[in-house]
């Protein structure tokens, strides 16, 4: 009984794992994909593109903003409609893997004015 008891909470804890992982992306947004039937809201309309290069440290971006990155040949498109972050975050928490290999910030506020640092 013992051992069933130990299975069934290993079984909980890596499914509240998995679950905790996938609530962590849906907070910073979500990938833009193209428009559809079911999924009109969003686009792969991207309204500026942003190189990541060797030099660039962190990335300012606005909450609703859907941005194409691009870097070494690489790229995808995000939309920033995560719930309002009070400090940064990494892009390798969202990226696609092997994208970038260090720590770029991303920085989300809530004005028009965006910039790349």
């Amino acid at each position: 009984m013992k051992r069933i008891t130990s299975l069934i909470a290993v079984a909980l804890s890596a499914a509240s794992l998995s679950a905790a992982a996938a609530t962590r992306t849906d907070l910073l947004g979500e990938p833009a994909q193209p428009a559809s039937t079911v999924r009109a809201v969003v686009t792969a309309a991207y309204g500026r593109t942003i190189e990541i290069t060797d030099r660039t440290k962190w990335v300012n971006v606005n909450h609703g903003e859907v941005v194409r990155l691009v870097s070494n040949g690489r790229e995808f498109t995000w939309y920033f409609d995560g719930v309002s972050q009070p400090q940064p975050y990494y892009m390798t928490e969202f990226a696609p893997a092997g994208f970038v290999g260090r720590g770029v910030k991303v920085y989300v506020g809530l004005g028009d004015d965006a910039n790349l640092g």
